[in-house]
């Protein structure tokens, strides 16, 4: 078990985070806020790279601090972005690695064509990586992730460079690796925290705004989405009216925008077509208005202070 009680991180006169209590069991957690929110930064505290200014984190009932480097024994992490040799082949670049963990030749070697294979990297694993796309990049960052076997994984966008077929083979593994160990991931891809997590974190305001499966955080908006469709001399008014959660052009009899958007039911018009909310919809209304810090923000000001 990983927990968090009352713990929070500030940047000078910054609070990043403040006051998050959270509990994390084996399975698959989605970390959800938008850019600048303090995922990075609670990804790193939970990682043990950033201890909390406030509060603890603990493993199993031990600070993370007293454990230090056994808790990196334990630990899976891929950052945004990881550091590789760009002559290096992946082989190559996860022995060099496993070294580093201590780990024996034989076992790193069997580990590495393991996690290699599994990441559909087994027959590019002697080529250089500076001849690898974004996504090849991306598969070997996750298999180096995975090279301990760790027994809490951290991922930091995951899925960022990968195509929808990487994508879904990349959620079943992570299905597969909930069932005995703590999975934490934070993406932008909506979908994939959608249909891998089993539980869903939404920061907001630096503090936990909901923590709870996917059905229960959809429920949020039970019964207040709806579709219709609007001529474009409307558009503009509608807009004002209602939280929009996506639009499109129709054309032929049917021009003008077809609307998807929030409203309370007691306003429903006769037009409108009640629809099912999903988690991308709840996650575009509770942040409609929300005043986001620069992309990266508090990870800037950590630099600022931690480096004088």
């Amino acid at each position: 078990m990983l927990t968090v009680r009352g713990a929070g991180r500030r940047y000078g006169n910054f609070q990043a985070l403040e006051k998050l209590d959270l509990e994390f069991g084996h399975g698959v957690y989605g970390l959800l806020a938008p850019n600048g929110a303090g995922k990075t930064t609670l990804l790193k505290m939970l990682a043990g790279l950033l201890p909390p200014t406030q509060g603890e984190i603990a493993y199993e009932g031990t600070p993370l601090a007293a454990l230090d480097e056994k808790y990196r024994e334990l630990l899976g992490y891929l950052p945004q972005k990881f550091g590789y040799y760009p002559n290096d082949t992946p082989l190559k670049y996860m022995q060099y690695l496993a070294a580093i963990k201590g780990m024996d030749r034989k076992s790193a070697r069997e580990r590495s064509e393991l996690l290699l294979d599994m990441l559909a990297l087994g027959e590019v694993k002697r080529r250089k990586m500076k001849t690898f796309s974004g996504g090849m990049i991306q598969r070997v960052g996750i298999a180096q992730a995975l090279l301990n076997d760790p027994r809490v994984l951290i991922l930091d966008e995951p899925t960022a460079g990968l195509d929808p077929k990487e994508r879904a083979r990349f959620r079943s593994l992570l299905t597969q690796l909930g069932r005995d160990r703590i999975v934490i991931l934070s993406t932008h891809v909506v979908s994939d925290v959608e249909s891998a997590a089993n539980e869903i974190v939404m920061l907001k305001d630096g503090q936990v705004f909901v923590k709870d499966t996917a059905e229960a955080v959809c429920s949020l908006l039970a019964g207040r989405v709806y579709e219709t469709q609007i001529g474009y001399e409307e558009a503009e008014k509608f807009r004002r009216q209602y939280p929009i959660l996506a639009e499109r052009g129709e054309r032929g009899e049917r021009e003008g925008l077809h609307m998807r958007f929030a409203a309370e039911s007691q306003s429903a018009m006769p037009e409108w077509q009640a629809m099912k909310p999903g988690l991308e919809d709840v996650f575009l209304y509770v942040y409609r208005d929300t005043a986001v810090h620069s992309p990266g923000r508090s990870e800037k000001e950590a630099a600022r202070y931690e480096n004088g």
